[in-house]
């Protein structure tokens, strides 16, 4: 089944492919809206500012074909780092209005929070605790993942947390609601623990 990473003009998106194709499963790099559509599961990338991410993906117009396929095909969508920030109704960050395929919002880091030493934003290797079953973590033991961020998702209904991990405070590390997951981390820069979550993507759903 074709995987299609959505090209809007954000994000790691050959690194993504290249550990993809490292878990033994293709993808393609796509801003065709044709190609999207015809794809049995999406990748949403996402680096930088919300609002720039959110603005250039609304001025892609692929929103309308990546909307029907998430909630009228059911088919599965994976945000990464900004692109799960995308789902929710708002950002901190700024003011445009997020996707709201989930509800909630996004939030800076509390300085307030932070244990001596801790700096915004949280750069590095940390651990994740699973919340519940998921196929996206099968065969993950102990995992770690590379984080580079200042801001993470704050869901109002806590059963569509997957992972958490801590930083001054415990925070949504991924979410997953029905066919709509998201990571706050980059799997492609994770290792063995960000490949085999992306095989688990590829293949289990």
């Amino acid at each position: 089944m074709r995987i299609a990473i959505v090209d809007y003009g954000v994000g790691n998106l050959t690194s993504i492919q290249n550990m993809m194709k490292k878990a033994g499963n293709e993808a393609i790099i796509s801003r065709d809206a044709q190609e999207i559509d015809e794809a049995g599961k999406i990748v949403l990338p996402g680096m930088g500012h919300f609002d720039n991410c959110m603005q250039k993906f609304n001025a892609s117009g692929l929103r309308p074909i990546i909307e029907k396929a998430v909630f009228e095909f059911r088919k599965p969508v994976l945000g990464i780092c900004v692109g799960l920030q995308m789902f929710m109704q708002a950002s901190e960050e700024g003011t445009e209005p997020g996707l709201g395929w989930i509800a909630g919002n996004c939030i800076r880091f509390r300085q307030e929070k932070m244990l001596p030493g801790q700096k915004i934003p949280h750069m590095g290797w940390q651990n994740v605790t699973g919340l519940k079953e998921s196929r996206l973590l099968q065969d993950l033991v102990e995992p770690r993942f590379y984080f580079a961020h200042s801001f993470h998702v704050n869901a109002d209904d806590p059963h569509d947390e997957l992972l958490v991990a801590e930083y001054g405070y415990s925070f949504a590390a991924a979410l997953e609601k029905d066919n709509i997951l998201g990571v706050q981390f980059h799997p492609e820069k994770s290792h063995r623990f960000g490949m085999q979550l992306l095989k688990n993507f590829a293949e289990n759903y």
